[in-house]
């Protein structure tokens, strides 16, 4: 977005600006992904049943809310480049269009969030299930909205390099869930124990405490001053708007993918059983957890990349892309290393069902495998962004997260043939979607090595 770029030689470090902005931005993931851990924990110890709807539960939640969540951030590259241009009101009016996306989602997600009947009859979710399931769903609905808005607020103050605010907001926020989980979902004061509803009462008042606070700080901190945010919003600019479309829509449609294929595991293990759908719980939420890390370090790398290629410089460019997959690498493998050694321990902290730990601590083994593709693939999805390639990244979620992955996981738990019996295991889906990630990520680390060659040779 600039004229002239600057002139040729040896690209600055990009480590030290990488690695503090994902150390920053993993603390607050990291308390955010402590709100499910702790929902976890908390209806295990409730009881069996109330864990196996949350299973079930989460796995439509996530889906929503993961898939509407990637159209928002899907505006970071957008913002980090009209800042690296120095167009910082451009910023600002950037923001405020994107409030006629979030209005959109909000409403879009609410409605599927209060009829899930469909989708839980077609899993085959047991019907013993499905009224608990309801109730979870119907009140998390309400607390989507100020989850949606404040993502735009994360990603704006990703895109801004500067994500400690959301941090510290993240992590206290975390000292409130914590005992109102308890409370809600375990009962005591007079309030009855209400178990998986509890967890979504907490996590819904705790969605509106956070957005009324980031709310304050926009309107308070000189952080946000040269962006001019709180002007009169603006007409929907079709122009703004068709480009949000084009970076967000299949962004969106690309996440969904990425994690229906890992949430409606979910929901075909639920058939399995109780013990199944608790045991799946626990790999799934340890998943999640691992998944943090290259989730922060891709913010932190798309945000560099950006602000490079905004600025003009697509060799710094490049060698923040360098740096970044290089980190996300050696994260990976030391944290798959740590799950997989020490995997019976970790599953026994979820549970105290002998049944439900020894199938959990089976499928961490999986999960570790998986996290070392998921890891590579999430970062460079990140960084395909950057460099305004989404359709083709969401068709090859669609051919191997959803075909190699969930089809192939389903196939061997309940099909089987060409002399392969059916497992019906949650381990079945783990396999197969290992597999599917570590596709994925080759063939994606192929499209972005492309796309810098194409970046640095314009």
């Amino acid at each position: 977005m600039t004229a002239t770029p600057p002139p040729a030689g040896r690209p600055r470090s990009e480590l030290p600006a990488i690695a503090r902005h994902a150390v920053t931005v993993l603390a607050g993931q990291l308390a955010v992904m402590a709100f499910g851990v702790a929902d976890t924990v908390v209806a295990g110890r409730h009881s069996e049943q109330a864990l196996a709807a949350l299973s079930v539960g989460s796995a439509v939640f996530i889906s929503v809310y993961v898939a509407l969540m990637g159209v928002v951030q899907a505006l970071l590259p957008v913002w980090a480049e009209l800042r690296g241009a120095r167009r910082f009101e451009d910023v600002g009016r950037s923001v405020r269009q994107a409030l006629y996306i979030c209005a959109l989602t909000c409403v879009l997600g609410m409605a599927l969030l209060l009829a899930p009947a469909p989708v839980l009859r077609w899993a085959q979710v047991p019907e013993a299930l499905q009224g608990e399931v309801l109730r979870y769903l119907g009140m998390l609905a309400l607390g989507l909205p100020p989850a949606l808005l404040f993502r735009g607020y994360s990603t704006l103050n990703q895109s801004l390099g500067r994500p400690l605010l959301v941090t510290w907001l993240q992590l206290g926020s975390l000292a409130v869930k914590l005992p109102l989980t308890v409370w809600f979902a375990l009962g005591g004061a007079g309030l009855p124990a209400l178990g998986a509803v509890g967890c979504a009462w907490a996590t819904v008042l705790v969605n509106y405490l956070m957005l009324a606070i980031a709310l304050w700080l926009l309107r308070t901190q000189p952080l946000y001053t040269p962006y001019r945010l709180w002007r009169r919003v603006e007409a929907p600019d079709p122009r703004q708007l068709a480009l949000f479309a084009r970076l967000g829509v299949p962004a969106g449609l690309a996440i969904l993918v990425e994690v229906t294929s890992f949430t409606l595991m979910a929901l075909f293990i639920a058939r399995q059983g109780t013990v199944a759908a608790a045991a799946h719980q626990i790999a799934a939420s340890m998943g999640a957890v691992l998944y943090m890390a290259p989730l922060s370090v891709a913010i932190a790398t798309s945000a560099r990349v950006g602000h490079w290629l905004g600025a003009g410089d697509a060799r710094q460019a490049r060698h923040a892309v360098g740096v970044g997959l290089g980190l996300a690498a050696l994260t990976a493998l030391a944290l798959a290393g740590t799950v997989l050694l020490a995997r019976e321990g970790i599953a026994g902290l979820y549970s105290h069902q002998p049944a439900v730990v020894a199938l959990a601590g089976m499928l961490l083994g999986w999960v570790a495998l998986y996290h070392l593709a998921d890891a590579l693939q999430c970062v460079c999805v990140f960084l395909l962004r950057c460099y305004r390639i989404t359709v083709s990244a969401l068709l090859v979620y669609c051919l191997l997260l959803w075909g190699v992955g969930l089809g192939g996981g389903y196939w061997l738990a309940y099909q089987g043939g060409y002399g392969v019996a059916p497992w019906a295991s949650p381990a079945a889906f783990w396999m197969a979607s290992a597999g599917a990630l570590a596709l994925t990520a080759c063939v994606f680390l192929l499209m972005v090595r492309r796309a810098v060659r194409r970046s640095v040779s314009l």
